[in-house]
């Protein structure tokens, strides 16, 4: 199999750009590896790329899925795996891009069997966690202390998806990761570029995107999700996600503008350090600096690295 090119990194760093250079020059399609971006009517907080940013090139598993239904890792490296196989098949080349480090390592290593969703068991476990999550957190350290002891009680979507896993597979997380790293199902074999750029220029992008989100109407955007969720009387698991919940906050009145920006500002480069310390662990065969060149010369040179094996 020919390498596929992944390009990660942490929100903000200029990903989707570097992958649209390249892709003119590949002849590629890019494949998005977000856990939020794939979610319908959350384009504008999941800073979705707009037709002027994919820039004519063909972008996958974006704004395809309702956001009252979850996504496990191991479902989403399946549609990864399955985009993949259908671009190549076209004559064409894919190029996966995004900042999940769960879906990176699955498609890395491998998806164990057990990787599947049980809407029911999740929607009775967030019902749970919302009255109180010590007590789904004292189960988990009961169960799988080594695995428990990485999740923080504030974090409910790995807290439940752990327990989750527990009730379909009847096997803990730590089990099951290492079922996914020693007996693993398909696979791809990747090619994996690294951004990377100084914290202080990360926080500035950081701060700068969030005031065109905001500008471009992502106050409204989640109201109108508020709406659709109460009218089809689902929950929406996203909207717990960095930004919408503390817009949220604001609508309710909980919070003034202000204090809201400031709360998204930490929060985002809280989890962009997060995302940075989860790819130091995973194996990376280039890292590029964007501080120091812009993105189309980063392209030229990774185009003469990969047009000779993807």
């Amino acid at each position: 199999m020919n390498k596929v090119l992944t390009i990660i990194g942490p929100t903000a760093s200029g990903k989707t750009s570097l992958a649209v250079n390249l892709s003119k020059k590949l002849n590629a399609e890019v494949i998005s590896l977000d856990s939020r971006q794939i979610y319908r009517g959350m384009a504008i907080g999941t800073a979705q790329p707009s037709n002027k940013e994919m820039n004519g090139i063909k972008h996958h598993l974006i704004g395809t899925k309702d956001p009252s239904l979850s996504i496990s890792a191991g479902e989403y490296a399946k549609l990864v795996i399955d985009k993949v196989k259908d671009i190549k098949l076209k004559g064409r080349v894919p190029i996966i891009c995004g900042g999940a480090g769960l879906y990176y390592r699955a498609i890395c290593y491998g998806i164990f069997r057990g990787s599947k969703s049980d809407p029911s068991i999740r929607e009775r476990l967030e019902k749970l966690y919302n009255i109180d999550p010590w007590r789904l957190m004292r189960r988990l350290r009961a169960i799988d202390p080594e695995y428990a002891a990485k999740i923080h009680i504030n974090n409910k979507k790995r807290l439940v998806r752990s327990l989750e896993i527990f009730e379909i597979t009847g096997k803990t997380p730590s089990e099951n990761f290492s079922d996914q790293r020693f007996n693993p199902t398909i696979n791809l074999d990747l090619y994996t570029v690294r951004i990377h750029r100084e914290r202080n220029e990360l926080n500035k992008r950081i701060e700068k995107r969030l005031d065109f989100m905001l500008a471009s109407g992502w106050i409204e955007e989640v109201e109108l999700l508020l709406v659709k969720q109460l009218r089809e009387s689902k929950i929406f698991p996203p909207l717990d996600s960095i930004g919408y919940s503390q817009i949220k906050s604001y609508l309710k009145k909980e919070i003034n503008y202000n204090l809201m920006r400031e709360k998204i500002i930490i929060k985002t480069r809280q989890f962009a350090k997060k995302q940075e310390k989860w790819f130091d662990k995973e194996p990376i065969n280039l890292t590029v600096d964007m501080g120091h060149m812009n993105s189309q010369l980063i392209s030229n040179i990774l185009y003469c690295l990969m047009k000779d094996i993807t």
